[in-house]
């Protein structure tokens, strides 16, 4: 466990005599702005400061991808190929260096980052193999004209990531954008900063050009809202609260800037009766514990036939209590610690109105004693309502709200009950039922008898408060590029003559 822990404080130790500044064109940038604190969560010890990005810094970061736009978007899409499976390359290479730092300043768990590091390397290789494809159109021939389309980056682009798997997460906006030719912006979230200065300097000693990726630090409201309101930032690609979506929208409207928004989540597992249960189970405590529950698609409501309710109940409730909770550097530690006192304190604030509400608190319910970072139990809230807070609202923690359902019907309307739509989860052994159940959930991903499983070039987005647009495959590229079609003409049809 020491020597991961000694390997991300090593990594780190380049940016702990002043704080951690900025990468803008090809270089580091000294912190100019008001400093703040980056905490660790397993040990709530202040691991370093980080800066706000002055006005000037971000003004200097959009100019630079504003100046490498041409160069980028004209290289051979060949040659953004090879630099790019390069960045993959030094990625692998630097996976434990990159995991060890997800657990430093995330507070998530060996057991996930190992695994999330691979995948940031995996965004960049899938990616990479599609910019020769990245601005082919279609052929759309008329009677009169041939008509094709055919597509062009759409210029320099802003990405703000969030906390929770920072790293895998930056890779999953800032690869497409660059294989389309677009040059990037990156705002990482202030509560863990350091990996994405790990990101942005594997990218430039892969032959990234000057300007293509930058990265500046900084809050959202300042150094994030500067970057929104940019009049030469063509499109904002953003994960985090709807709240903050909003915002953005907002801060963008008035340069009618792009926006895709991959927001919250208040995601169901549906469970039939007739479900495989034991698998069902294991999706089910995976999906929302894992990750410190601090993951935008776990299935934070359980919703289960009420002639199998309380077994199933009785049976996760059993699981969450085994659930190890520890030092996310050990390969043991199931559940680590939430990111900052701030979300520690928000997670706890439900216990008390799960309490008011008539919930009955079947495991967990308090932090973890003994800890000194920001530990709090694996929760399992049952015999609640989908009219409660803990049912409605978004915790993003280890915390599980188990609601009953009688039929189909009324799975389908407890599923949608909510202002999110992200993803959803169903287990039955009835085809049918998967097949009406699943179109019927108003979620922009449906798993059957399946947890969350990626598949790279399938869409990922949500519906209604969960978000705008869609990542993965050519979706990726149909947002950070600008689709134009051509219309040629046979020379068969008559042109109407006026004036004559």
């Amino acid at each position: 466990m020491s020597d991961k822990r000694d390997l991300a404080l090593a990594a780190i130790a380049p940016y702990k005599d002043a704080p951690l500044g900025h990468f803008i064109g090809a270089q580091s940038a000294a912190a100019q702005g008001t400093p703040f604190d980056v905490l660790e969560p397993g040990t709530g010890q202040v691991l370093g400061q980080c800066s706000d990005a002055s006005e000037e810094q971000l003004n200097a970061a959009v100019a630079a991808a504003k100046e490498a736009f041409p160069g980028w978007v004209s290289t051979a899409p060949e040659q953004r190929r090879k630099i790019l499976n390069r960045v993959a390359d030094l990625i692998v290479e630097n996976a434990d260096r990159i995991a060890a730092v997800e657990c430093l300043d995330a507070g998530q768990c060996w057991r996930f980052m190992s695994k999330a590091a691979i995948r940031g390397a995996e965004n960049f290789r899938f990616f990479a193999d599609r910019a020769p494809g990245a601005a082919d159109g279609q052929s759309l021939p008329a009677k009169d004209h041939v008509n094709y389309t055919t597509r062009r980056a759409i210029g320099p682009v802003g990405v703000i990531t969030p906390w929770n798997t920072p790293f895998m997460l930056s890779t999953w906006k800032i690869a497409p954008a660059l294989a389309a030719g677009c040059t990037v912006v990156h705002k990482p979230a202030e509560w863990s900063p350091y990996s994405a200065r790990l990101l942005v300097e594997i990218a430039h000693e892969a032959g990234l050009p000057a300007g293509v990726f930058n990265s500046v630090n900084g809050l959202g409201e300042t150094t994030g809202k500067r970057l929104t309101e940019h009049p030469d930032i063509k499109a904002v690609a953003f994960v985090g609260e709807s709240s903050t979506g909003s915002a953005i929208m907002r801060q963008g409207a008035a340069t009618l800037k792009r926006v895709h928004f991959e927001l919250g989540g208040k995601n169901p597992v549906v469970v039939f009766d007739d479900a495989d249960i034991e698998s069902a189970i294991d999706a089910a405590v995976f999906m929302i514990y894992s990750l410190n529950g601090q993951r935008c698609t776990s299935s934070s409501r359980l919703l289960v036939q009420s002639t199998i309710y309380d077994q199933f109940v009785a049976r996760v409730a059993e699981r969450v209590n085994n659930l190890k909770v520890g030092d996310p550097f050990d390969p043991a530690s199931e559940v680590g610690p939430l990111i900052h006192p701030r979300h520690f304190a928000k997670v706890s604030s439900y216990m008390d109105i799960a309490r008011e509400d008539g919930a009955r608190i079947a495991a967990g319910g308090a932090p973890v004693e003994g800890t000194e970072g920001f530990f709090f139990k694996p929760t399992l809230f049952a015999d609640a309502s989908q009219s409660m807070r803990i049912a409605q609202e978004e915790i993003f923690g280890p915390v599980l709200t188990a609601i009953p359902f009688d039929d189909e019907a009324d799975a389908i309307a407890k599923a949608n009950d909510v202002e999110y739509g992200l993803a959803g989860y169903l287990w039955t052994s009835d085809l049918g039922r998967a097949l009406r159940v699943s179109e019927a959930m108003e979620a922009g991903m449906v798993w059957v008898n399946s947890e969350n499983v990626r598949h790279l070039p399938t869409p990922f987005g949500g519906v209604k408060a969960s978000g705008i647009g869609r990542d993965g495959g050519d979706w990726s590229f149909d947002f950070y590029m600008e689709t134009k079609n051509i219309a040629l003409a046979r020379g068969t049809h008559k042109v109407q003559r006026l004036g004559v």
